[in-house]
């Protein structure tokens, strides 16, 4: 990795058309001559991309806009995208922009603003504040840890407004901008803190929560774009799966790590990347919930949990279980427990319909555990009264699914009102996931059961008519799983 110049941060960039580049502590040349500085300015061809087609989600993104607009007229508006975080000294995390900032713009690049300006009682004009192009006068293309030779070309504010069908402006001039701004003003929080310090007196903690529940409900129902690409990722995400179970022998003789980087492959070069932290949970890791180490071993007559989703290039994240054994067989108690959770899976998708409560499916799945921790003398009944005190919770542990989009647990700063206790419409999409978890040293349960997990997931896409199983392309039931995994493993060659 190139390491001869030191990267301008977000702040020294604002101020790099009146100061030289700053030089890295460490770096092999002690600076640039002049002869080298002028020879750099010139002889470069002009790279301007011009008729550019808006981004295919750019008339969904006006509409987001258009609503969000109608909800705060008078107000102005600010969503940012975030600034780069670093990982270590000058390296820096990949870069995803907030959830926010993407769904009204479609854009994703760093230190990106969107900011409505009220045209008065009714209406706002947006505008979005990127970074221009590279600076080649003073330098910053070629000397800036940011500049385009190091991390490359980014678009010009002509071809940005051409791109997502917004006026582009020079997001360093707009901290100065909102400092002198007048009239009530709303930003989401967490993502920019100079744009927050440009706006700290004019802006208040109650107004800005109002604006990040607002457009988390509104990612409560999807449109068809969005459905789309949640579609897309599951499809990818189906491929990633059958990946895996080609290579389980090479998992066996390595470790879980070898079934992460597998399903990230797919990830990468089908979408932007994995939608969350893959689990890859082989043996009794699989009664931990979010066991995203994947450092521990893949043995023939264990479980294997893979719980993983590809992200698109738009952000949306797919988010399926499968709770597979590497053998290619389930022992007869891997198999009992398995249909179990098969089952409760079963009876929470058939709740999921227009009309209905969202906890319904939960409910639906919870009662269908409860019974088999009962008849499997686990748990003292009646099947009520473990439902009532919670009972079951000791193997079930979590909740039976979660909205879907953008983030993998999507719409969570949503009201209770109008996400748990809220009611089922077409065009909402959750998972539905029921587990049963058996801890390695749970002393209440049968030695057998000890250090089996087992979870069944699928995104569930609320219709019209009732709900549809986005993620059908990958078998569910016990025997169909064995079967689908003997005629890949048989496909390897």
């Amino acid at each position: 990795m190139a390491d001869e110049l030191e990267p301008a941060t977000p702040e020294t960039e604002a101020t790099e058309a009146e100061e030289p580049i700053k030089q890295r502590k460490n770096g092999l040349y002690p600076g640039v001559s002049d002869e080298l500085a002028e020879n750099m300015k010139s002889g470069w061809a002009d790279t301007e991309l011009h008729g550019l087609e808006p981004i295919a989600q750019a008339a969904e993104t006006a509409a987001r806009r258009a609503a969000l607009s109608a909800r705060f007229p008078g107000e102005r508006l600010v969503i940012p995208s975030g600034n780069l975080k670093t990982r270590s000294n000058d390296t820096e995390y990949p870069f995803r922009a907030s959830v926010e900032y993407a769904y009204l713009t479609g854009n994703q690049t760093e230190d990106g603003v969107l900011v409505l300006e009220p045209t008065g009682a009714e209406g706002h004009e947006a505008t979005i504040y990127l970074l221009p192009r590279s600076d080649r006068e003073n330098g910053e293309f070629w000397l800036s840890g940011q500049g385009e030779l190091w991390v490359g070309r980014r678009h010009s504010l002509t071809e940005s407004a051409q791109l997502y069908g917004i006026p582009a402006g020079d997001v360093r001039e707009l901290a100065d901008r909102l400092r002198e701004a007048t009239g009530p003003v709303r930003v989401v929080r967490g993502y920019d803190a100079g744009i927050e310090a440009a706006l700290h007196d004019k802006v208040t903690a109650e107004r800005d929560t109002e604006l990040r529940v607002f457009l988390s409900e509104a990612r409560l129902v999807k449109d068809a774009f969005e459905i789309g690409e949640l579609q897309k990722a599951v499809d990818s995400t189906v491929r990633g799966f059958e990946d895996v179970v080609r290579v389980l022998d090479k998992a066996e003789a390595t470790s879980e790590r070898y079934i992460e980087g597998t399903f990230f492959l797919r990830a990468r070069v089908e979408g932007n990347d994995v939608g969350y932290g893959s689990i890859c949970a082989a043996g009794p890791h699989a009664t931990t919930l979010h066991w995203v180490r994947n450092d521990g071993p893949v043995r023939s007559g264990d479980l294997l949990l893979l719980d993983a989703g590809v992200e698109t290039h738009t952000y949306y994240t797919a988010d399926v279980t499968r709770t597979l054994p590497v053998s290619g067989t389930f022992s007869e108690i891997q198999k009992k427990i398995y249909d179990a959770v098969y089952d409760a899976q079963e009876a929470g998708i058939a709740a999921v319909r227009p009309g209905g409560k969202y906890r319904d499916f939960h409910d639906a799945a919870q009662h269908v555990l409860a019974e088999r921790l009962v008849a499997w003398g686990l748990v003292e009944g009646p099947v009520e009264r473990v439902l009532e005190l919670g009972l079951q919770r000791r193997w079930t542990l979590h909740g039976t699914g979660h909205m879907l989009g953008m983030d993998v647990h999507d719409c969570a700063a949503a009201r209770v009102e109008s996400y748990v206790d809220g009611t089922l419409e077409p065009g909402m999409v959750l998972t539905v996931e029921p587990g049963l978890y058996f801890q390695a040293d749970d002393l209440t349960v049968p030695e057998e059961y000890r250090g089996i997990g087992v979870r069944i997931e699928d995104d569930i896409l609320v219709t019209e008519e009732g709900n549809r199983n986005l993620s059908a392309g990958l078998p569910r039931r016990s025997a169909e799983v064995e079967r689908w995994m003997a005629s890949l493993r048989g496909s390897r060659d």
